[in-house]
């Protein structure tokens, strides 16, 4: 019978053990109730219960949670129906709050999301919802902020998953879509022919540019030419000018020049009988007697003044 009692006492000890012995784990948070009311929060660690008076009510995670947002129908502004679903994050900041402000927060925030989102989507058009999804994230973060004070949790974030069109929408949208690529491929090609016509406007417009400025110059080249040319053969004629002023002023100087010049005549004139069908001849044949006269008397001139040289520079 003492045995029994023994053992009957370390059971009833164990169960009071259990009972009074707590070990909360690492972000969770304990509610501790005393005959019905609300004692204090136990947070992480070991802790000891006064045995039938304190009782363990609520078990609270305060880690990040995500929550599922089911898909809904929602009409955008432009009144087309889409289905849009999302997830929502959310954390438990007090437990206290979290336990006796709702009976369920997370259905309530979810619910709560469903419907914030169904207000923001049908304030914007289609193509603005696919653009706009910060926009809506935001505006529905905030709203369940401010409905979840006093919940004792806190919307982290909320992202749109999925916008869904319907099947008419989408036929819709592909039309357009595809009207929109043909419109832009007209206008890159359209683009693309004007960029080469004025490519190659202005490489014409290069072209005659430089050729003008190479004509111009070849221009100036061909003048500068040309009077560098006169100026060379003026400067010659000049100075075979001075010489032969120089040439007739020495003694026998003008018969040489006769000389030369009745030779030049004949030779021209020997010249153009050569090249004309028919002889042409002076009107008066003493011309020639004459020009033969002149060139012998030259000759004369000109051997007398070369002995006459000659004996003065034996004499001296």
């Amino acid at each position: 019978m003492s045995v029994f009692l023994v053992y009957l006492l370390a059971f009833v000890v164990i169960v009071i053990l259990f009972k009074i012995a707590v070990v909360v784990p690492e972000r969770e948070a304990v509610i501790i109730e005393r005959l019905g009311k609300y004692s204090r929060s136990l947070s992480s660690g070991f802790h000891l219960l006064v045995p039938f008076i304190d009782h363990i009510s609520y078990r609270k995670n305060l880690k990040e949670d995500a929550l599922d947002v089911e898909p809904q129908v929602c009409i955008t502004s432009d009144n087309v129906q889409v289905q849009v679903d999302g997830i929502l994050y959310l954390q438990v900041i007090d437990p206290v709050k979290a336990s006796y402000g709702i009976e369920n927060y997370s259905i309530a925030v979810t619910q709560l999301a469903k419907t914030t989102m169904r207000s923001e989507i049908g304030k914007l058009e289609l193509d603005r919802t696919f653009s706009g999804r910060e926009t809506i994230n935001d505006n529905i973060v905030r709203a369940l902020d401010e409905a979840s004070v006093n919940w004792g949790i806190k919307v982290t974030r909320y992202e749109i998953r999925d916008i869904t069109p319907t099947d008419t929408i989408l036929e819709a949208m592909e039309s357009q879509m595809r009207a929109e690529r043909i419109k832009r491929a007209s206008i890159l090609s359209s683009e693309g022919k004007r960029t080469a016509r004025v490519n190659v406007s202005l490489g014409d417009k290069e072209d005659a540019i430089n050729r003008s400025m190479g004509e111009k110059q070849r221009r100036i080249n061909i003048a500068e030419g040309q009077a560098k040319s006169i100026e060379i053969t003026s400067l010659a004629s000049a100075e075979g000018l001075h010489l032969i002023a120089d040439a007739l002023s020495v003694p026998g100087g003008k018969s040489a020049m006769g000389l030369r010049l009745a030779e030049s005549y004949i030779d021209r004139f020997k010249e153009t009988l050569s090249t004309c069908d028919v002889s042409v001849y002076p009107s008066e044949l003493a011309g020639i007697a004459t020009i033969t006269d002149l060139i012998t008397s030259a000759k004369k001139s000109s051997k007398t003044s070369l002995s006459r040289k000659t004996a003065q520079g034996g004499n001296e």
